[in-house]
């Protein structure tokens, strides 16, 4: 289903219309995430299903609670029909969503995903709507801000091989900015400049995917390449370009432990807006910060976790992981080196499909704690 409404129009972090979605399935890939992109951008790859044609698929609805520390917690409402137009497919999907959260951001979409002719061809598409509080961190101290806005995205993967696939990928976002409410000073430069824009990011992204599953990989490996160009329609933004790079490893344990990890790189010019900058929890799905809390032109980061099943129903994980973020890769360390670590605790909650609801504590380096509670895997 939509893994939740996931972090807001452009980068904001953590369930969002891809967990309604992902009850069906596993996070998609967004193109040019950004802040708002974060928080409703993940739509899930299902599964395989065990039946064929539009008529044989299954309808899903959930509750789903969620927390993070760019949007907070909050309720996400779901709905999914998940289907398989063809043997050799993953099951397409038609979901909904949407989420409120404690802090007043407010969500709503729609998507679908279309697996065709033994996933030769992928379709994504998503729409959605969204009014988003959260904190933007400006020399002068940190500035509680309201970001709302139209997000479409729709991507077309050719598959070269069951492994490999690339395409073209389009998003349209019309955005304004304001201060969270009456009261707070105005925001300040260079972020003033952002303040009422549309854009259209038009790009290529690639796959090169060997996991043993979608939802919950065992072995594998999953690499993720995705560049754009922005395009400014209207506001003061200009032309820029964004691209990373998400590479996820799988190596069993056992047969019920397993080592994941991610080593992540983003890059961005200097035109881009604040919310399609890099930053540890953007396109990486870093944990232990808020999505806005370091921003920059270059970001890198490598994550560690420990996954491990007691029963059919129960898991847990233990992970870490450390980031920089600078206006070149050669002065990341200019900014210091951010680290976090913690433990999560996993319940399986489908029969037919390997997925979890997830809660998870972190620690990072500035003696912080945060909780997080999603629906599936980090990566």
């Amino acid at each position: 289903m939509l893994h939740a409404l996931k972090s807001s129009l452009g980068m904001v972090g953590g369930l969002t219309l891809a967990a309604a979605l992902s009850i069906a399935g596993t996070p998609s890939r967004s193109q040019a995430p950004g802040v708002l992109d974060a928080e409703v951008g993940q739509l899930n790859k299902p599964h395989a299903s065990e039946t064929v044609g539009v008529r044989n698929g299954s309808f899903v609805v959930a509750p789903i609670p969620f927390s993070n520390p760019t949007i907070g917690s909050g309720l996400m409402l779901g709905a999914g029909y998940l289907f398989q137009l063809d043997e050799g497919s993953d099951p397409s999907v038609i979901g909904a969503a949407v989420l409120r959260s404690d802090n007043g951001s407010q969500a709503a979409g729609a998507a679908l995903n279309l697996y065709l002719h033994d996933n030769r061809w992928i379709i994504k598409t998503l729409f959605a709507r969204a009014d988003v509080q959260y904190d933007l961190y400006t020399g002068a101290g940190i500035l509680p801000i309201r970001q709302d806005g139209v997000l479409g995205q729709i991507g077309v993967s050719y598959g070269v091989t069951p492994e490999l696939s690339f395409g073209p990928s389009f998003r349209y976002l019309d955005t304004t900015i304001t201060p969270a409410f009456a009261g707070l000073p105005p925001i300040p430069p260079p972020f003033d400049q952002f303040l009422e824009v549309e854009i259209l990011n038009v790009g290529l992204v690639a796959d090169w995917d060997t996991r043993d599953d979608t939802i919950y990989p065992t072995r594998g490996h999953a690499l993720h390449v995705s560049a754009s160009h922005g395009i400014a329609l209207s506001g003061l933004v200009q032309d820029y370009n964004k691209g990373y790079v998400n590479y996820s490893r799988y190596v069993p344990l056992s047969d019920k432990s397993v080592i994941a990890a991610r080593a992540s790189v983003c890059a961005a010019s200097a035109e881009a807006p604040f919310f399609d900058q890099c930053g540890l929890g953007t396109t990486d799905g870093f944990r232990g910060f808020s999505a806005t809390q370091f921003l920059d032109l270059r970001a890198a980061s490598l994550q560690l976790e420990y996954r491990h099943r007691f029963t059919k129903r129960l898991g847990g994980v233990a992970f870490g992981g450390v980031g920089q973020v600078g206006p070149d890769f050669g002065e990341l360390d200019t900014g210091g080196t951010h680290s976090a670590y913690g433990i999560g605790a996993r319940y399986r909650v489908s029969r037919k499909f390997p997925l979890d609801f997830s809660v998870d504590v972190s620690r990072n380096s500035e003696q912080e704690n945060t909780l997080y509670i999603y629906v599936g895997q980090r990566f």
